[in-house]
């Protein structure tokens, strides 16, 4: 999975994480506007219509950012640009082009206010999960009807949809059923459909795509918006490990009947130790995570862009900031 090169240079990255991007201006561009995500920094070009997506190597978990794991934010964009591409011919998206490891020039569009969380497994860790749901007796989960008699990681009759509100950043998202969604206002309903649509089309293939190589697509998050002329176009980033839990399939089955954890290599990792090791699910400031936790997670991040894209990962390493000012023109 690893090399001991490749190791010690990620080592040696932990001091040089891209943790925050110190620009307001771009040589070649006019006035952008900033907006940072917990993951994301954005540059949006209204001029333009587009939107530099700048790819941190920050951690988001149980809704907070919790560190930084090296090379992780190349990963991220790797692994976008890839399943873009790879769906471009199912749904439109909004990358124009890849100048950068870290970076992603958009098109900008206007974001629905949801998440597309689509569900194949009754699965989870955190408070707000459908296992633990499930677990204290829930038998409805963002209106969908579920079996009795479950254990958890089983496979679901069927994948469901089951939407997700776009806290802001501090915030926690609510897991919610399309109804209640629409009663809150913020998203129109043939909007919504339409995007439900895309969503159970590219979850469809993200899991055909994934068995090919070993894998089993439990589940996945997409976010989308509406462009110019009205159409739903697909964002932020497609199939990744942030996005999506991945297990390995040659032993899901065994592990399931033994009432273990599948196999993964996703942040999963980080989620463990915080909520088994560290006690903490999201409330209060995020424990500092361990250099060994740290890259114990590059190295998965890398695994899974490796096992996913089948072609060997090589990390861009050094500043970060300066490699992308230079990239971008950008300006403190």
């Amino acid at each position: 999975m690893s090399n001991p090169q490749r190791t010690e240079a990620l080592r040696a990255q932990l001091t040089a994480t891209l943790d925050h991007t110190p620009w307001h201006s771009f040589a070649d561009r006019g006035p952008v506007t900033r907006y940072d995500g917990k993951v994301r920094d954005c540059f949006i070009d209204a001029a333009r219509g587009e939107r530099i997506i700048v790819v941190t190597d920050r951690l988001s978990a149980f809704d907070a950012v919790v560190g930084t794991i090296p090379s992780k934010g190349q990963v991220l964009n790797q692994m976008a640009k890839f399943w873009f591409d790879k769906t471009a011919s199912l749904a439109p998206n909004h990358m124009v082009s890849a100048p950068d490891p870290n970076v992603m020039i958009a098109r900008e569009v206007r974001p629905l206010a949801v998440e597309l969380v689509m569900r194949s497994y009754l699965t989870g860790v955190t408070s707000t999960s459908i296992w633990k749901a499930y677990e204290r007796g829930a038998r409805l989960f963002c209106g969908h009807v579920l079996p009795d008699g479950m254990h958890k990681n089983q496979k679901l009759p069927t994948p469901i949809l089951t939407p997700s509100t776009k806290a802001a950043k501090g915030g926690h998202d609510i897991s919610v059923s399309r109804a209640e969604l629409l009663a809150m206002g913020q998203v129109d309903a043939g909007e919504f459909d339409r995007a439900s649509e895309i969503a159970h089309r590219l979850f469809a293939a993200g899991q055909a795509y994934a068995a090919t190589r070993g894998l089993i697509l439990a589940d996945t998050k997409y976010e989308m918006g509406v462009d110019r002329d009205g159409e739903i176009v697909v964002i932020d980033e497609i199939h990744t490990p942030d996005s999506s839990r991945y297990w390995f399939a040659d032993d899901y089955a065994m592990r399931l009947a033994a009432g273990q954890e599948p196999r993964s290599f996703d942040k999963e990792v980080v989620r463990r130790y915080l909520s088994e090791t560290a006690k903490w699910t999201g409330d209060g400031p995020a424990p500092v995570l361990p250099d060994d936790v740290r890259l114990q997670a590059a190295e998965l991040y890398i695994y899974a862009a490796e096992t996913i894209m089948g072609v060997p990962f090589v990390p861009t390493l050094g500043d970060p900031v300066a490699r992308i000012a230079a990239v971008l023109g950008a300006r403190i």
